[in-house]
């Protein structure tokens, strides 16, 4: 926006200074025109009255001559003089050139011609101007007197070269002041952008500072009213989410326990048939307020990430450079009994070498693993799950990937979303929460949660993080 704006004020600023050069430079070039124009009929004039008095003082032209001589000595143009005994020249002027003719015939008419055509900078060439003298009834002879108007046209290339300089620094300054103009309007509607996508992307926006013209300073007052209003309001559903969570898992507890006593008064398989369904149905809430919570957590280390807060606790604090691979041996080992119970095979490839690392949090990089390879082992029962660190040029990958029924292409670009459940694994218990809380906390940690579509059939799931360099491989600060 910022250049569309500067490039319209500068092709004004432009045009400006190319409108007030030309009224300059031409009313430069009329000006040194007149003053020549002046300038030489004043000496046609004294020369032609000199010719009127030899004409009418017996003839003798010597004083005549010697004028036209000293004239064309001192400015360097020629002079012809008819006079009905002859013809004078001086300074190589001669009846040979058809302007110098013209110029006679126009003179033998009575006609007077002393105007100049305006001065051009870089012309060439001379001009003649001519006068007829005698008296009022009789005309006696004709004058030429040419002109030479390279000194003029030498003065007019300086002031062309004087406006050019002038030009050129007011054409710098008016396009110095539209690109100060611009920066100072365009200014505050800049941060009003990085603000909304900031507000956009964390919930959350800094105070706009009040610059530029009124009108954009009331607005990002308004806007700052705005997204304060908007960061408390995602804030308070964020912290009422995680409270009524956190406080349900007392009253579910209890009734966990009284199920459990109730368990051991019933008698008949029927009536534990149904103390098992209730049982059943309160696991699963508690596995959905287990998720919530996990959920919460993952959000709220995205948003600290994101918005760039300083209250990082101490769990979590900045992502450290660590190697990968630890971490999938243990989350391996952890999952390998679930794995068993369903009848799936858990390999983990070997170590890259060399060793590559990536800035992430341990705990939450374990947490993350974790809930891939469950999500694996639950909707992959029977099938062949490899856990791997893929080395890329640009990224370094954490990849989970199973030979189970995987998801569509509609399905994976779902699979991220809040309770989202698979129609294929409705009858399979789960929350839909996993994925989201992956997602989370792979953005927390500057990474990004990929799916994709294994061959033959099946799932990879892939956390691209960027390459990081061994904190203790570093050198000194």
């Amino acid at each position: 926006m910022k250049l569309r704006v500067l490039g319209v004020l500068s092709v004004l600023a432009v045009l400006i200074v190319v409108f007030a050069s030309t009224a300059i430079l031409t009313s430069a070039s009329r000006e040194l025109t007149q003053e020549l124009q002046i300038n030489r009929a004043a000496s046609l004039n004294r020369l032609a009255q000199v010719a009127f008095d030899a004409a009418t003082d017996g003839g003798d032209a010597t004083q005549l001559q010697t004028e036209m001589d000293r004239y064309s000595e001192l400015y360097g143009e020629g002079v012809l003089i008819r006079l009905q005994a002859g013809t004078l020249r001086s300074g190589g002027l001669s009846e040979d050139r058809s302007d110098v003719r013209d110029a006679v015939a126009r003179a033998n008419l009575n006609l007077s011609d002393t105007a100049l055509a305006p001065l051009q900078p870089f012309g060439t060439g001379s001009e003649v101007i001519s006068r007829s003298f005698g008296s009022a009834s009789q005309v006696l002879g004709e004058a030429v007197l040419e002109v030479n108007p390279d000194a003029a046209r030498q003065k007019l290339r300086d002031r062309w070269l004087l406006v050019g300089v002038a030009a050129a620094a007011l054409a710098a300054l008016l396009l110095i002041g539209a690109a100060r103009v611009t920066g100072w309007v365009l200014r505050p509607v800049h941060r009003l952008n990085s603000a909304v996508t900031e507000l956009e992307a964390t919930g959350r926006a800094g105070n706009l500072p009040e610059a530029g013209p009124p009108e954009l300073r009331e607005l990002s007052r308004s806007f700052t009213r705005m997204a304060r209003t908007v960061s408390e309001s995602i804030d308070s559903q964020r912290q009422l989410i995680a409270d009524t969570s956190h406080q349900l898992r007392n009253p579910v507890g209890a009734l966990r326990l009284r199920i459990d006593l109730l368990q051991l008064e019933l008698q008949t398989a029927r009536e534990r048939k149904a103390a098992d369904g209730v049982l059943a149905e309160l696991e699963r809430v508690e596995e959905i307020l287990d998720g919530v919570l996990r959920l919460a957590a993952a959000e709220h280390r995205a948003f600290e990430d994101s918005a760039g807060s300083p209250l990082r606790s101490p769990t979590h604090g900045l992502p450290a450079v660590i190697d990968p691979y630890p971490v999938l041996q243990e989350e391996t080992e952890r999952a390998s009994p679930a794995a068993r119970l369903s009848g799936s095979s858990i390999l983990l490839a070997d170590p890259p070498d060399p060793a590559v690392h990536i800035a992430c949090n341990a705990a939450e990089l374990a947490q993350m693993v974790g809930e891939l390879i469950n999500n694996a082992v639950k909707y992959a029962a029977g099938a062949r799950i490899t856990v791997a660190v893929r080395v890329r040029k640009e990224a370094v990958a954490v990849e989970i990937s199973d030979g189970g029924p995987g998801l569509s292409a509609e399905g994976r670009a779902a699979a991220t979303s809040r309770f989202w459940r698979s129609p294929e694994h409705r009858a399979i218990s789960g929350n839909g929460l996993g994925m989201t809380i992956v997602d989370k906390l792979a953005a927390a940690n500057g990474g990004r949660l990929l799916l994709a579509e294994a061959s033959p059939h099946g799932l990879i799931a892939r956390i691209e993080f960027p390459h990081a360099v061994d904190q203790g491989e570093e050198g000194p600060a």
